[in-house]
């Protein structure tokens, strides 16, 4: 009976603490699938607000949610365009600068998570593997050649704005980058990431070297120089249909990549060598990875110019909300870049209406403070990136 008595207390004692033991990842997976569900209504629901508003409200005019469901539908050809031709030109600017927006924000937001992913690195972004730069030196040959720089190599007949051949040269500038520091860091198919970021640390400066002697050979001309600091500092005036096509292709072929390397890139967090252990094939995945995320940030930058911050500071927050797990993290982080960058746009427009900044430079007073104060959080906690 001594026995029994003595083993009694703790027959049920042992019993919770395993079944709570086990439980708790299950309870973590259903609180981040919560999060995850929430995190992509809210985020839907702010963009369409936000979309809206950028239709509604601009740096002069307004339009009444009639006049923009009217004018929508004439741009799509349902509709009688608005009275006054001018009111019609102006909200289908804006609606193809809306669409823009969204795109090239959904764009970099989830080209960043892609390669903080791959690299294991928060610091880990587009403009790494040089893909930024190359797009916005290709956009600005054509730039200055169109503008009369190169009048021998290009007819003038084209005009001085010439979208999709200025986007052609950004996409083109773009994969070429891409391409050379993707020679210099593979070898028998398989790529080091140590040498990727070198070598596109190595390319951006040369190719910064490059923008620069453009710049300042085009300065004495100032519509030239201007439209050429328009696309380093990004800009999304004047967006042209095809020029959204370019930007909604880039991102659907980014999201397209997600559902082949969103597992993968979760056991990419112990390292290359134990998730080739579990069978994942780690030449295929960087290869789809880089993929998925040089495409979208090539298009979108090739239409927009450089804008900053987004594919690093976005990524961050998202992870902070709904976890790690790529599954989740990358759509989500697609979705909240559209919205950073949509509004944004917005506040520029109506806030800083006397300013007009452009989006980079936007993007760089909003997202620099924020990595700063990031940056001190983590280091605080001893924690690496």
């Amino acid at each position: 009976m001594s026995r029994s008595s003595s083993r009694s207390p703790s027959g049920p004692t042992e019993g919770p603490a395993m079944g709570s033991a086990t439980s708790r990842p299950a309870r973590e997976a259903i609180r981040s699938r919560r999060r995850t569900v929430l995190a992509l209504m809210v985020l839907a629901v702010l963009v369409a607000v936000l979309f809206f508003l950028s239709l509604r409200l601009g740096w002069k005019w307004t339009f009444s949610p009639a006049e923009i469901m009217r004018g929508v539908g004439a741009e799509l050809g349902l509709a009688a365009p608005l009275e006054g031709a001018s009111r019609q030109v102006i909200l289908g600017l804006r609606l193809h600068r809306a669409w823009t927006a969204l795109a090239v924000g959904a764009s970099l937001a989830l080209s960043g998570s892609l390669l903080q992913g791959l690299f294991r690195n928060g610091l880990a972004s587009p403009s790494v593997i040089g893909v930024t730069a190359g797009s916005v030196l290709g956009a600005s040959f054509a730039i200055a050649l169109v503008g009369g720089y190169g009048a021998g190599l290009v007819p003038l007949s084209t005009g001085f704005v010439t979208p999709a051949l200025v986007s052609g040269a950004a996409l083109v500038g773009a994969l070429g980058t891409t391409w050379l520091v993707l020679s210099l860091a593979s070898r028998g198919g398989r790529v080091s990431v140590p040498t990727l970021l070198l070598g596109g640390i190595a390319l951006n400066t040369v190719v910064g070297g490059l923008l620069a002697t453009l710049q300042s050979v085009t300065l004495r001309d100032f519509e030239v120089s201007r439209a050429i600091l328009a696309w380093t500092f990004g800009t999304l005036d004047d967006r042209t249909p095809w020029q959204v096509t370019l930007a909604w292709g880039g991102l659907l072929l980014g999201l397209a990549v997600v559902p082949f390397v969103a597992r993968e890139l979760d056991l990419f967090a112990t390292g290359e060598e134990d998730a080739a252990g579990l069978g994942v094939s780690v030449a295929r995945v960087k290869w789809l990875v880089l993929l998925g995320a040089t495409m979208p940030t090539a298009c979108a930058v090739s239409v927009s110019g450089q804008i900053p911050f987004i594919g690093l500071v976005v990524p961050h927050i998202v992870r902070a909300v709904v976890g790690r797990e790529h599954r989740r993290l990358l759509p989500v982080s697609a979705l909240a870049g559209a919205a950073f960058l949509l509004g944004a746009d917005l506040l520029n427009a109506r806030l800083l209406r006397d300013l007009q900044l452009q989006p980079g430079v936007l993007m760089s007073l909003i997202g620099g403070p924020f990595f700063l104060v990031l940056l001190v959080r983590q280091r605080r906690r001893g924690m690496g990136w």
